[in-house]
């Protein structure tokens, strides 16, 4: 058993490397299609899994692997290490030119996060944390926001779906913007540049695993909608929704998303 310091060295210099590797095949020209989704893959998502592929599990092959661009399989479900990343968040801001996209990296051990990197190159930020070892960025420590009202809180979230009609409690006056990748979106959350980021959908466990950590370890508070806690590493990898906050929002957030309902979850879906 390797050290959580030893541990985030090698998902942070490979995180690096994939910045790097991101940035050049995007200026040589990218390839583009689209998955069965719809949504946009390109020739450097395929490149920087292949990378991160090569610089991890040889370093650590009693691990298991989960990847947005790799196939699923059920041999993770029976590894207590495994490590969860998403080659490229934010696909179309990165195919665009803009900078809100990130590469991030968590190994999980036992179902939680021990070690995890965020690193958007194009930003410059490289966001890490281990578990009991507090948040940085760019090897400063971070804190999530010290706010408690909600009133004129700065959120992550569709203003379109946050000031509609369906809500039995209705939401004070907040500020809304956005940014394309999920767990970018998360890590600032964790540095307190916003207060909270929401979603209502389930999310992928590539996409939130390592901001989950790094929130935490930040001081703030990860769940689900209905306050439910997160595990990752299970038959279907997704979490019901995202609740990421300032500690003291995270319950009032929760009380007026708790009356709607989870979304329905597969329950053929094979690894």
């Amino acid at each position: 058993m390797t050290d959580l310091a030893t541990d985030l060295a090698l998902i942070r210099d490979a995180a690096l490397a994939a910045g790097e590797l991101a940035l050049s095949e995007r200026d040589a020209g990218l390839k583009i299609w689209s998955k069965s989704g719809g949504s946009p893959v390109t020739s450097a998502d395929m490149a920087v899994d292949a990378l991160l592929k090569d610089a991890l599990l040889p370093a650590r092959p009693d691990h298991g692997w989960l990847s947005e661009e790799t196939t699923d399989t059920e041999a993770r479900l029976s590894k207590r290490r495994l490590f969860v990343a998403d080659p490229i968040d934010g696909t179309v801001a990165y195919m665009k030119g803009k900078p809100w996209w990130c590469i991030p990296i968590a190994i999980v051990e036992d179902g939680q996060p021990v070690a995890a990197v965020i690193h958007a190159p194009a930003l410059g930020e490289t966001f890490t944390a281990i578990r009991g070892g507090g948040a940085f960025l760019n090897g400063r420590p971070i804190i999530a926001s010290d706010t408690t009202d909600l009133d004129d809180a700065s959120v992550l979230a569709d203003a379109r779906l946050m000031e509609g009609p369906h809500w039995p409690e209705p939401w004070p006056v907040m500020r809304y913007e956005k940014r394309n990748a999920i767990a970018y979106r998360m890590a600032l959350v964790a540095a307190g540049a916003f207060d909270a980021a929401i979603a209502l959908t389930p999310k992928w466990d590539w996409d939130v695993c390592a901001g989950a950590l790094i929130v935490e370890e930040a001081g703030g508070r990860v769940s689900d909608h209905h306050g439910g806690p997160w595990r990752f590493n299970q038959f279907d990898p997704r979490q019901n929704s995202l609740i990421c906050s300032a500690p003291a929002l995270h319950p009032l957030i929760v009380r007026r998303t708790a009356p709607i309902p989870l979304a329905p979850r597969q329950t053929d879906r094979t690894p």
